[in-house]
């Protein structure tokens, strides 16, 4: 073969490799499914999609918190609970509790879309804690976190607004029933004491 040819092919061949390689590099990156984090309580190990926007979190970042953790729906008798748990977020946030809300429709009560739960919980009860998107809360299908919960407590939600007081090193866990209303003064006074507890 003509050599002044052979190096017009492998010169075109190169051509299509570098074309090819920064097409590639052009290409938008998928959204992730995970999150690398720094190490943290194992029971924290876990990425959900926030429920505003579905950008994934890492639950690793209330790492230290005393967290709340709660099972919510829009249509049920107990859904009047959200002002109560909006009213602990605001006044022990600074001291260190978060609440964390997942929506479920396990107990037939949360049809709507993620954005209609969002629209709902911010236009009537003005929530501004973290809230994930709609999963489900209990039995074999139990999203990650709401198994660990049910298998640490021995008590899985049997219905909406179900909580769960984690302590700020994750190692304690206090179940409490959906009739249990955030105000309720024995549930107040045991998320004073994980506050208070170093």
């Amino acid at each position: 073969m003509n050599t002044v040819l052979l190096k017009a092919i492998l010169a075109t061949a190169m051509l299509g490799d570098t074309l090819l390689t920064s097409a590639h590099a052009a290409t938008p990156a998928t959204k992730p499914t995970t999150i690398t984090t720094a190490s943290c309580e194992p029971l924290l190990q876990h990425n959900f999609l926030r429920l505003q926007d579905e950008k994934l979190q890492a639950l690793c970042q209330y790492s230290g918190k005393v967290l709340l953790v709660v099972n919510t729906a829009s249509f049920c008798g107990f859904t009047a609970q959200y002002k109560g748990l909006e009213a602990l977020y605001a006044k022990y946030r600074d001291k260190g509790l978060v609440v964390l809300g997942f929506p479920s429709n396990d107990f037939s009560q949360e049809t709507g879309s993620n954005q209609e739960i969002a629209d709902f919980c911010e236009s009537t009860f003005g929530v501004n804690f973290p809230m994930f998107t709609k999963s489900s809360v209990s039995g074999k299908t139990a999203n990650p976190l709401f198994k660990q919960l049910a298998e640490l407590t021995g008590s899985a939600p049997r219905w909406n607004f179900h909580k769960y007081l984690i302590s700020r090193d994750g190692q304690q866990v206090s179940s409490f029933g959906s009739s249990v209303n955030p105000s309720n003064a024995a549930f107040l006074r045991e998320i004073e004491k994980k506050l208070l507890a170093k």
